[in-house]
């Protein structure tokens, strides 16, 4: 399922999109807050510029918003559908939910966001 060479792969451990040698990320925890957004400059097996151009990653908080949606609208069918909560209860687990899941959206949204523009590369990093 994880396999080198697929999206999902980079997607899911936050690796270099060209060369899946690395992760992106220079704390590979995502619960460690104060560092979940530092990025290496470039990857050290392929050299891919992470940051394409100024304010890239701004495109990424598209994404974000469209997880986060996904992610709310997940957290109460949960929890009104399956658990019976009232809409009041379902407002509250979505509220949790969502700063539960913070740190994970925020990399995610980055990761599927500079692998629609990237893509692997089998050959990279291999001079």
């Amino acid at each position: 399922m994880l396999k080198k060479g697929s999206k999902l792969n980079s997607i899911l451990t936050g690796s270099c999109p060209k060369c899946q040698k690395e992760s992106m990320y220079s704390d590979k925890n995502p619960l460690h807050l104060t560092n979940v957004l530092k990025m290496n400059e470039n990857c050290s097996h392929c050299g891919l510029k992470y940051q394409i151009e100024p304010s890239f990653f701004y495109g990424a908080m598209y994404v974000s918003y469209g997880l986060n949606v996904a992610v709310g609208i997940a957290a109460f069918i949960v929890s009104f559908v399956f658990f019976g909560a009232s809409i009041e209860q379902s407002f509250i687990a979505i509220v949790i939910t969502l700063i539960l899941l913070f740190p994970f959206v925020l990399r995610l949204s980055r990761n599927l966001y500079i692998n629609m523009f990237i893509s692997y590369d089998p050959k990279a990093g291999q001079e």
